[in-house]
């Protein structure tokens, strides 16, 4: 597919302390991308920049051949660049349904679409079956599942997903990289994913992008980045 996301040269510093420096880093539409890295790495202000959290102090950022550069988070977010934290923000007082319902109401969907739109997108994320339970008490995958969904009520076409599997059990986090695979498939979304769970990495089996001290270390396959005698070094270990 064609080019969906681009980035040359991207650099952030903080008081001169250097987070990324030149990232030139490339995505097509319906891809997905793994990011990893030790800590302090520069990961999350990666995304932080292409998601519009953080402004770059250099370097431009493409989406779709358009520079979104700077832009606000909510023109970034009406484009379809959705980002997930690690943490879930939805409303544990209110329903599934009535989460994904705001994040319609956040879209131009006419108001006799988004009943059907809701249910197929509870669908996707493996929720049809509790619609109407309170999202207090769903377990943590089905909250992270339910983000996501919500990403999806909202158009994305660019998915940021922050440690998505993150205090998830392994039958959870296997069920994440199915669904995030299924996505990207049905929909043609394409996805960034920051994660610190290598086994999910590896069952993805999606290109991985390693970050180190700011700047792109080696990008590959994970069987490549895996026998990188740099990235065992500053990553993986030697185990």
């Amino acid at each position: 597919m064609a080019e969906l996301l681009r980035t040359d040269s991207l650099t952030k510093t903080f008081r001169g302390l250097v987070a990324n420096s030149g990232i030139d880093f490339s995505l097509d539409g319906g891809e997905i991308r793994c990011i990893i890295g030790p800590n302090g790495a520069g990961k999350t202000t990666f995304i932080s920049m292409i998601s519009g959290h953080q402004a770059p102090t250099a370097g431009t950022i493409w989406f779709k051949g358009r520079n979104i550069t700077g832009l606000p988070i909510y023109r970034i977010a009406r484009m379809g660049i959705l980002r997930k934290f690690q943490t879930p923000t939805v409303f544990d007082n209110l329903t599934v349904y009535e989460n994904t319902e705001l994040a319609v109401l956040a879209t131009p969907t006419p108001s006799r679409e988004r009943y059907a739109k809701i249910l197929k997108t509870l669908e996707l994320v493996r929720l049809a079956d509790v619609v109407a339970q309170t999202v207090g008490t769903l377990s943590h995958g089905q909250r992270q599942w339910l983000e996501i969904g919500m990403l999806l009520a909202r158009d994305a076409e660019l998915l940021l997903l922050d440690e998505p599997t993150a205090g998830m059990t392994a039958e959870e986090t296997h069920a994440t990289g199915e669904l995030v695979r299924r996505l990207v498939e049905e929909l043609g979304l394409a996805a960034i994913i920051i994660e610190h769970d290598i086994n999910f990495i590896r069952d993805l089996r999606a290109p991985v992008t390693v970050l180190h001290l700011g700047r792109i270390l080696v990008e590959g396959t994970f069987a490549e980045i895996s026998g990188d005698a740099q990235v065992r070094s500053v990553y993986l270990g030697d185990a």
